[in-house]
């Protein structure tokens, strides 16, 4: 696979193989993957469970990453190949009328905007007295 398009050149693409996951796990893992991942990063996720269709690309709103590619996938004798292609600007690169096996996403760190000291996710449960 070719390296990165971003910021740094150098930058490899990191794989999460979660076909087979259902949700939540194929976003976990690629949220397990993105965390330490320099800006410029790209995240190819594979995954099987048609609601990552939806998921993913979600997460990278919530987290103002960008989802530069999906692609459908299907395998055809062992062999992977495309079905559908969405890219980054919502237009459809290749279409046939197979049913997908998999589905790829590509997606690109952006950096994020460092918080202050003691601010969290805004995921932490408020404690309750005892």
């Amino acid at each position: 696979m070719s390296p990165a398009h971003g910021p740094d050149m150098d930058l490899r693409p990191i794989e999460v193989d979660a076909r087979g996951l259902r949700c939540p796990m194929p976003v976990i893992r690629l949220a397990e993957a993105a965390r330490d991942a320099p800006a410029g990063t790209c995240i190819v996720v594979l995954a099987s469970d048609p609601a990552a269709r939806h998921d993913i690309p979600a997460w990278c709103r919530m987290r103002e990453h960008e989802l530069r590619e999906m692609t459908e996938m299907t395998e055809v004798g062992g062999v992977s190949e495309v079905t559908e292609a969405i890219d980054s600007s919502g237009t459809e690169v290749a279409a046939e009328s197979a049913d997908p096996t998999y589905l790829r996403f590509v997606v690109q760190i952006r950096s994020q905007p460092s918080r202050p000291a003691g601010a969290g996710s805004g995921s932490a449960r408020p404690s309750r007295a005892r």
